[in-house]
């Protein structure tokens, strides 16, 4: 199966050709450095990730550029109240959103341009389109003509007409267009600006990405990339002013993942549901946190809640008992010609399919719900042959080493499974009991207590011992060995 993907632009799935074969140029939209990162970035810059990370798998040389915009508004607002530098601002949030990146698991770009860096690239696509009558210059702002870019709004099939006529934006009389927009900003006093043919400004925020991406990747390329929120209107100004400038396509498939909805509701500050990446990860593993992200499909909604939160930890933590079960068995001493019976003849059923399906999955427009689902599939299948066998020869010992092996390579394709399983455990296990609002010590004694009074036949206080545990958290699971507990 070759790799599908949806693109924005046709609103359908087509099968990826990139422009050179065996090369894939890709540039997605990075942060405003103003702020730390909220959860809906961690979306964004993992779906992309993940996608860098299987097209390179899949045999591709990939130029994946990821920009900073480093001059803004909000930058200038936020320097002026903090009274120091735009600059400061600016590296003090790109060193932040670096460290979140790097919690995430998330592999640098090909290169990371800031738009600062590019002015002179920038200014001249603002000359190239003045010059050609798309573009005009007033009062030292220079703004785009969309009515004479016939193919505007193609990209999030809005009505152009319809638009005007309910225009929210400010009435500018400069403009000759409400939906006009700035390609290049007039300095207010004491704003940072650099030297242009219409006076001292800066650039606009569509137009840095236009001109970051033509210099890395250039005037036409494969991938473009961002959250579902910037097909309009950034992605459809950058369309505009870059086909207006070069008379050629300019990107082939627009990828575009979804939102990020905060208990079913979607994400605001105003609503007060609005969580940054260091904040969720003062409660919950990094690889946690990029497990939940990749268990839906990058283009579907997702619901971030402590409940999906601790359903994906769950997840992720049955993987990794998997794991430590198949290096546990493959440690212990070798039986000869043990039947594995049904249960061996499924897990190579299972092995033999797995790296066809897991294919299949991510060439399917990079389905990473339905690639994990295979993980867990294997891992089961694995499970059932160490619990139904009890000493394994070494045909099955190379069995569940394959499975292992295939685990940890699909890992490094999602950006998973990359810890060592015990210390994994024993990470999530440390998380648990540091959050407990009863310590382990007290749950040993209850446990004694319970224990006592189950043979003592005082089922009451047994129940209510465990019912007492259970209100704080703490499940108890009698099994043939004893009693042992963990926190729900």
């Amino acid at each position: 199966m070759a790799l599908r993907i949806y693109n924005t632009l046709t609103g359908g799935k087509e099968d990826f050709v990139p422009l050179e074969p065996g090369k894939v140029k890709m540039y997605v939209c990075g942060v405003t450095v103003y702020d730390n990162c909220h959860i809906g970035h961690a979306r964004a810059y993992t779906a992309f990730d993940m996608i860098f990370r299987y097209l390179k798998y899949s045999g591709y040389d990939v130029t994946y550029i990821r920009n900073y915009t480093d001059i803004d508004d909000k930058i200038i607002n936020r320097a002026n109240e903090q009274g120091i530098l735009w600059s400061e601002v600016a590296e003090r949030f790109i060193g932040e959103f670096n460290k979140d990146m790097t919690a995430l698991g998330i592999q640098a770009p090909t290169f990371e341009p800031k738009a600062t860096e590019h002015i002179p690239e920038i200014i001249a696509i603002v000359q190239r389109l003045v010059d050609k009558g798309n573009a005009y210059e007033a009062n030292g702002d220079v703004y785009f003509r969309v009515e004479r870019f016939p193919g505007y709004l193609k990209l999030s099939k809005r009505n152009l007409e319809d638009m005007q006529a309910g225009a929210r934006v400010d009435v500018d009389d400069r403009k000759e267009n409400p939906m006009d927009f700035a390609l290049w900003k007039s300095s207010k006093p004491g704003e940072p600006a650099w030297e242009s043919p219409w006076g001292p400004g800066r650039p606009g925020w569509h137009i840095e990405c236009s001109a970051m991406s033509m210099k890395f990747l250039g005037e036409t390329f494969d991938i473009h990339g961002g959250g579902k929120d910037l097909v309009f209107p950034h992605h459809e100004n950058e369309i505009a002013q870059s086909e207006a400038a070069n008379g050629k396509q300019f990107v082939r498939y627009w990828m575009h993942n979804g939102f990020v909805n905060i208990n079913s509701e979607k994400m605001s500050k105003s609503l007060g549901n609005f969580f940054t990446i260091k904040e969720v990860l003062d409660k919950y593993d990094p690889e946690v946190l990029r497990f939940f992200l990749l268990s839906a499909h990058y283009r579907s909604p997702i619901d971030f809640c402590d409940h999906n939160l601790d359903d994906a930890e769950a997840g992720l933590e049955r993987v990794y008992k998997g794991l430590a079960a198949i290096s546990a068995a493959l440690d212990v001493m070798t039986a000869v010609s043990v039947s594995g019976g049904e249960a061996e003849s499924d897990l190579v059923e299972k092995l033999a399919a797995f790296s066809d399906r897991f294919r299949e999955a991510m060439d399917d427009d990079f389905n990473t719900a339905l690639a994990l689902a295979h993980v867990f599939e294997l891992v089961r299948a694995a499970n059932r042959l160490i619990t139904e066998v009890s000493s394994l020869d070494e045909g099955q010992k190379g069995l569940l080493a394959a499975v292992r092996e295939k685990i940890t390579e699909v890992g490094q394709v999602l950006g998973l499974f990359y810890s060592a399983p015990v210390e994994y455990l024993e990470r999530i296990k440390g998380r648990k009991v540091a959050g407990m609002s009863i310590a382990p010590e007290e749950i040993e004694r209850l446990l004694a207590e319970r224990a006592a009074a189950r043979k003592a036949k005082d089922f009451k206080r047994s129940d209510e011992i465990r019912d007492s545990l259970l209100s704080q958290g703490i499940e108890l699971l009698d099994g043939p060995q004893g009693t042992v507990w963990k926190v729900k």
